[in-house]
């Protein structure tokens, strides 16, 4: 069962996928199929490959569950005039978000620009957006900054600078029982973060954390609020597999432009050895003379030699999520409605539950 997109669907996942997607909605039933929104508030440099990024795991995770996804941003978040008519084109307005319910919700970070994240333009939004998950879905994905942003909101939980970029792909240990995490043998996933949060304050607060490990720090935690089991990611199993070394690529043209002072450390984990002592060259080689033109000489060769080693467990967590909401949807009862009379957003609208 393919992955449906409702609304108009991003070009690149139009290519990649061929299956009938408007014709097997409209023969489904509401109660047949997940419902999840995806609310991308990536910077427009990544938004549309997170998309596609997010669309093909949804799509090898749900196997032949069927399940219907509805793309929203943060109102906000900086956009350019293409970043903006993208969304225009295939993003729903965050106003049709709150009179909607729906089983699942996906939010993404961001790149930070402010020390305090109450301070970014977005803030009010994200919030909205956060009070609204509690009552009306079954479960709520935060990834990276969307996890720190929802910590501190509802707890009070304030990240920690890190001296250096948690950067690469690592390890974990799984610390507690629990099925999200259930078949999973092996739990390694990227990372890309300037700021930690602490296990033991999460703890304190009555989150569970579920894998962790010394080099990496915290991976994946849980708790639940109100009515909404909520599944934290400090790092991205939905990266693909170049998305590191894009991210690298990017560090590096900051470094030789002068908008950063040191050049990036290699992501760990995550070249052979090979590839990267062909990067520690062309590193000496932009060191000796830090200019925007050395970009030139990367050596592309490398892009062959990275691999998705966190595939499977991404999937399988994935899965496990996906089924937990389907679980949780069939233990409701289709007459009492997730939502409560509260109001949220911008505009202190009465938000009322969608079935």
């Amino acid at each position: 069962m393919p992955l449906i997109i409702e609304g108009r669907v991003p070009s690149r996942w139009s290519e990649k996928s061929s299956a009938p997607a408007e014709s097997i909605y409209r023969g489904l039933k509401r109660t047949e199929c997940v419902s999840l929104a995806l609310i991308n508030n990536m910077p427009d440099a990544a938004l549309e490959d997170t998309e596609l990024q997010f669309f093909e795991l949804l799509d090898i995770a749900s196997g032949d569950m069927p399940v219907v996804l509805k793309l929203y941003s943060l109102t906000g978040v900086p956009r350019t005039d293409r970043g903006q008519r993208h969304l225009n084109e295939f993003y729903f307005s965050l106003d049709e978000l709150w009179n909607n319910q729906f089983d699942g919700i996906i939010v993404t970070g961001t790149e930070p620009r402010q020390p305090d994240l109450q301070q970014e333009p977005y803030w009010p939004a994200l919030t909205s957006v956060l009070d609204w998950a509690e009552r009306n879905t079954f479960s709520t994905v935060l990834s990276c900054l969307a996890a720190h942003a929802g910590v501190l909101h509802s707890d009070g939980i304030a990240r920690h600078r890190m001296s250096d970029k948690q950067f690469g792909v690592f390890d974990f240990t799984k610390t507690a029982a629990h099925p999200l995490i259930a078949g999973t043998e092996q739990v390694r996933f990227p990372h890309s973060r300037w700021n930690e949060l602490k296990a033991e304050a999460l703890i304190a607060c009555g989150y569970t954390v579920l894998t962790q490990s010394a080099e990496g720090g915290v991976d994946t935690f849980v708790k639940k609020k109100k009515q909404s089991l909520f599944v934290h990611f400090q790092g991205h199993p939905e990266y693909g597999a170049q998305t590191l070394l894009k991210e690298y690529r990017r560090d590096i043209r900051r470094f030789l432009r002068g908008e950063r002072e040191t050049y990036p450390a290699m992501p760990k984990g995550y070249f052979d050895p090979t590839a990267a002592a062909v990067l520690s060259e062309f590193q000496k080689t932009a060191l000796s003379d830090p200019r925007d033109e050395q970009l030139a000489l990367f050596p592309e060769t490398v892009t062959k030699t990275v691999r998705s080693t966190w595939h499977s467990p991404a999937t399988g967590i994935y899965r496990n999520w996906l089924q937990y909401v389907r679980q949780r949807r069939e233990e409701a009862s289709p007459f009492a409605p997730l939502a409560s009379s509260s109001s949220y957003g911008q505009g202190q609208r009465k938000r009322s539950a969608v079935i």
